[in-house]
C-alpha cells in the first residue's frame, strides 16, 4: 500500500515541502531513497525503538520510502516522525484519510517522545503558503510556529498522541498566540538600562546618534572607562522591532535552533557579542549544513565586538562586504543560501597595547611606533564603515559619588524614535534605505545639502584636522542624524561641527 507524508526541508531561511512516499509491499527488506543523509538514514532504529515502546511495530514485509524531490539533500532527525506515521498509514496500523492534509515533523525518542527540532517557523510560513490544514510538530516548538495565523498548529509530546489523533480517539489541542500582547509586555524589559551609568554624557550622546542613524560605531579608551557597560545597552535605545522585523529575526534564529520553548517570537532586538577567538566561517555562517553566523543572528540587532585588535585579521575583513550589501551569500560547490545580515556595528578597543596612551593621568609605557602598530591590524577599509569613532575618558569621582538619577533608556528611546520616524518619510521613495547610515553617495547630494558656512567649516576640518577623504561621507551622514535629533530640515553648521569630532582615528597624528 503506497501512501505519502509531507515534512520540510529549511535551506537559508526558507523551506521547501517534502514529501515522503512510503510503499509496503512483499518481501522483507527495508529502503530509505531521496538524498538522505546518516540522521535520516538511522531513523530506522530509532522508529523501530520508539513504535514497539508504543505496542506498535515496523512491519515485516518490504518498505520502500522515497524523499520526494530526490535532488534536495535531506538532513536531520526532524523526519522520524514524518516517516513513522507514513510506515503506519501504509500498514493501516493507523487510520491514512487525514495524514496527507499535515506537515508532520519531530525527533522521535526511544520510548516516543518528541524532541525539539530547528527552522519551525520557515517549516509554517511554507505550511500556510502550500494549503496544508495544519502542523503536527513537538510541543516545545508549538509556539514559535503558532506566529503564523491561518495554520492549525498542533504540538505533541510523543508519538503516542499522533497516533490516537489520526485514529480519532483524541483531538490535539491548537496553539495560539497573541502577537500583540507579545510585542506590549516586553517592550519596555530592558535588562540593561542607561539610568546605571554614571557620568559619560558625552558617549551617551554618541550612541543616540549611532542609534538614531543606524550607524556603526567603535569607542577607543582605557580598561575600565566603561566601553563594555556602554555598549551592553545600546539595545536598550534602538526603536522597537516592527512584526516584519521580528519574524525575519525569528526565521533565522529558528533556522539556527536559538529560540526557546518560551519565547515564540522574538520582540526585542538581538544583542550579539562573540569572543574575539571566534572563527570566519562562525562570524558569517557556513559550515557543511550552511548555518547562519553571528552576523545573520544580529540581524536588526547589534554585533558588539569587544576589543576589537584581538579579533583575527581574516575575521574581521570578512565582514566588509555584508557590512556594505547587509547580506551574506554562502556559496559551496552543490548549493548557495543567502542570509540576512542589516546589523549595527559596534566594537571597543584600547588605544594601544597597555591601554593608557591619551590618559589624563596614567602614562603610556607603550615603545614608540607601537601605538600606530596596534591600530594597524583594524584596516582601512574596515574603519571606512565605522561612522564615529568615539573616545572614551575614564569617569572622575565626583560623577560616580552623584545620587541623582540619569537619564534612562526609555527617555533616550523616544527621541531615536522620533529620528527614525523622520527618516522613514524621507526615504519612502528610495529603494533599500530605511536610515541615514544606508545612504549611498549619490543620495548625499539629494539629502545633504550644506549652506556656504557649512561648506567653509568642512574644508577648514579637512584641511587642519588632516581627515582623510573616507570621512567626507562620513561626516555627512551623521550630521544628517544630528539634524533629524533635532528636528531640522537643513544641516546646520553646528551638526557639522558636532559630526566631525567624532572621527578621532582619521586624525592625522592621532597615534602618534
Amino acid at each position: 500500500m503506497l501512501v505519502k507524508t509531507f515534512g520540510s526541508a529549511v535551506h537559508g531561511v526558507n523551506a521547501t515541502t517534502i514529501t515522503v512516499e512510503v510503499n509496503i509491499s512483499q518481501g522483507i527488506n527495508f529502503f530509505l531513497v531521496g538524498l538522505p543523509d546518516n540522521a535520516v538514514k538511522e531513523s530506522h532504529q530509532r522508529i523501530d525503538a520508539a513504535l514497539k515502546n508504543n505496542q506498535l511495530k515496523i512491519p515485516g514485509k518490504q518498505i520502500t520510502i522515497n524523499m520526494a524531490p530526490a535532488d534536495i539533500r535531506k538532513e536531520g532527525s526532524a523526519y522520524d516522525l514524518t516517516i513513522a506515521v507514513g510506515i503506519l498509514a501504509a500498514s493501516e496500523q493507523i487510520k491514512n484519510e487525514d495524514v496527507g492534509n499535515y506537515i508532520i515533523m519531530g525527533e522521535l525518542a526511544l520510548d516516543g517522545e518528541l524532541r525539539p527540532i530547528k527552522g519551525t517557523l520557515p517549516i509554517a510560513i511554507k505550511a500556510k503558503q502550500e494549503g496544508f490544514k495544519g502542523l503536527i510538530i513537538p510541543e516545545s516548538n508549538a509556539k514559535e510556529a503558532a506566529v503564523v495565523e491561518g495554520l492549525d498548529v498542533h504540538g505533541v509530546k510523543s508519538i503516542k498522541e499522533v497516533i490516537d489523533f489520526f485514529n480519532g480517539n483524541i483531538a490535539l489541542e491548537k496553539t495560539t498566540i497573541n502577537i500583540e500582547d507579545e510585542f506590549l509586555t516586553r517592550l519596555e524589559d530592558v535588562e540593561f538600562d542607561f539610568a546605571d551609568v554614571k557620568g559619560q554624557e558625552n558617549i551617551k550622546r554618541a550612541l543616540e546618534i549611532a542609534a538614531a542613524g543606524g550607524h556603526n560605531v567603535i569607542l577607543i579608551g582605557p580598561p575600565g572607562a566603561g566601553k563594555t557597560m556602554l555598549s551592553k545597552r545600546m539595545s536598550s535605545i534602538l526603536p522597537p522591532l516592527t512584526l516584519d522585523e521580528s519574524l525575519e529575526t525569528t526565521k533565522i534564529h529558528s533556522v539556527a535552533g536559538k529560540t526557546t520553548k518560551q519565547n515564540g517570537l522574538i520582540t526585542k532586538r538581538p544583542f550579539r557579542s562573540p569572543h574575539h577567538t571566534i572563527s570566519d566561517v562562525a562570524l558569517v555562517g557556513g559550515g557543511m549544513n550552511a548555518q547562519p553566523g553571528e552576523i545573520s543572528l544580529a540581524h536588526h540587532g547589534v554585533l558588539f565586538l569587544d576589543e576589537l585588535p584581538e579579533f583575527k585579521r581574516t575575521v574581521l575583513e570578512v565582514m566588509r562586504q555584508p557590512l556594505e550589501d547587509r547580506i551574506v551569500t554562502i556559496s559551496r560547490a552543490r548549493f548557495s543560501v543567502e542570509y540576512p545580515a542589516s546589523f549595527m556595528l559596534m566594537a571597543s578597543m584600547n588605544p594601544c597595547p597597555c591601554g593608557y596612551y591619551n590618559h589624563p593621568e596614567k602614562d603610556c609605557v607603550c615603545a614608540p611606533g607601537i601605538v600606530q602598530k596596534y591600530l594597524n591590524k583594524i584596516s582601512g577599509p574596515l574603519l571606512d564603515r565605522i561612522d564615529l569613532h568615539v573616545e572614551v575618558t575614564p569617569v572622575p569621582f565626583s560623577e560616580l559619588s552623584k545620587t541623582q538619577h540619569s537619564e534612562t533608556s526609555r527617555e533616550i528611546r523616544q527621541r531615536v524614535i522620533k529620528a527614525r520616524e523622520l527618516q522613514t518619510e524621507r526615504y519612502k521613495t528610495a529603494d533599500g534605505i530605511y536610515c541615514n547610515a544606508q545612504m549611498r553617495t549619490k543620495d548625499l547630494r539629494t539629502y545633504c545639502h550644506l549652506d556656504e558656512a557649512g561648506n567653509n567649516l568642512l574644508k577648514n576640518a579637512m584641511e587642519r584636522l588632516g581627515l582623510s577623504a573616507r570621512a567626507y561621507d562620513r561626516i555627512l551622514k551623521v550630521a544628517r542624524t544630528i539634524a533629524d535629533l533635532e528636528n531640522s530640515i537643513n544641516i546646520q553648521p553646528t551638526h557639522l561641527a558636532e559630526a566631525i569630532q567624532y572621527r578621532s582615528l582619521d586624525r592625522e597624528g592621532w597615534a602618534g
